[in-house]
């Protein structure tokens, strides 16, 4: 299989730069030539001596219409790369990406320009979550200016993609400290009460600082959700969100161990009250939170029952 890498992200959120950067470092000068596609170009190039020493063979592709596996293809019988970079073009949707037989997408990853961030979220959501959603990494660049809103940011992001890591960069590198402050619920309240937006941002939280909610008692209105395999004793309360438009929902809830778990239905809407563990589950493939539920009462379905992360 030929190992594919693909960079996303709109016009000059730092696509270029990123690939420079990974060009350019010692690790990267291995065996054979790369193949590096760019499917538009920005104010930032690629410099022919660093393109040189790095054994990269740069085509440009701007026609979306020029993007096919026959064309792909003919690259890699004139190149003979090792391996492929794949700048992409943040305006062509990403889900109709084809790649010839025998190419594998070995990482992803998408950057964004902090400044520009709400504007693309808000009018061309569908086009960034199609990128989102299967990146390893997801860089903002230029967040200097930024800091209050980092915190929003991230969870817009993690609504579409759990488990990318995500990484803001200043001009002085990584930003790092800026969560511990931006919860809209007291973390020393005997109970902590989740509305609507709370739960979505306790959710969130939970999936990065889970340490911070072990021992923590929550409550909560829920819809329960039964997964067939799940053990006995076990269910799931949570809620649905709306991820980046009305078609595309996720069910965002962690597992519950409940001793009357048999006796709740599936979609059934609850009223719980839980503490908060931190322990191996099967389901998750590893260390998560997961609920002991304290109790439970039957609740109607609320008004607004989907949680919006917009």
């Amino acid at each position: 299989m030929k190992p594919v890498f693909v960079i996303n992200g709109f016009l000059e959120s730092g696509k270029t730069e990123f690939i420079n950067y990974t060009l350019a470092q010692p690790y990267f000068q291995t065996k054979g030539r790369t193949l590096l596609i760019v499917c538009e170009e920005g104010e930032v190039e690629y410099s022919k001596e660093l393109l040189f020493k790095s054994k990269t063979d740069l085509v440009v592709l701007e026609d979306r219409d020029d993007f096919t596996p026959d064309k792909l293809l003919s690259y890699e019988k004139e190149f003979k790369p090792e391996r492929i970079i794949i700048e992409w073009n943040g305006m062509w949707n990403y889900k109709e990406i084809s790649l010839p037989q025998g190419w594998s997408i070995e990482q992803q990853i998408t950057t964004i320009d902090a400044s520009t961030f709400v504007n693309y979220y808000t009018n061309m959501r569908s086009l960034l979550a199609e990128m989102l959603r299967n990146s390893e990494m997801i860089i903002f660049n230029r967040c200097d200016d930024h800091i209050d809103e980092l915190p929003s940011f991230k969870r817009n992001i993690k609504a579409v993609n759990q488990s990318a890591d995500i990484i803001f960069e200043g001009r002085d590198g990584e930003i790092t400290t800026i969560f511990e402050d931006d919860l809209p619920f007291d973390l020393n309240a005997p109970v902590i009460e989740l509305d609507n937006q709370g739960y979505g941002i306790w959710y969130i939280d939970s999936l990065d600082n889970v340490d911070r909610y072990v021992g923590k008692t929550i409550s909560f209105t829920a819809m329960c959700l039964i997964p067939p395999e799940f053990p006995k004793g076990y269910f799931v309360p949570g809620r649905m969100a709306m991820t980046c438009c009305a078609d595309d929902m996720a069910f965002l809830g962690f597992a519950c161990k409940y001793d009357k778990a048999a006796s709740l239905k599936d979609r059934q809407w609850i009223r719980i009250t839980a503490r908060v563990d931190k322990e191996y589950f099967e389901d998750y493939q590893g260390v998560g939170p997961v609920l002991k539920a304290i109790s439970i009462e039957n609740t109607a379905k609320p008004k607004d029952d989907i949680i919006s992360f917009s």
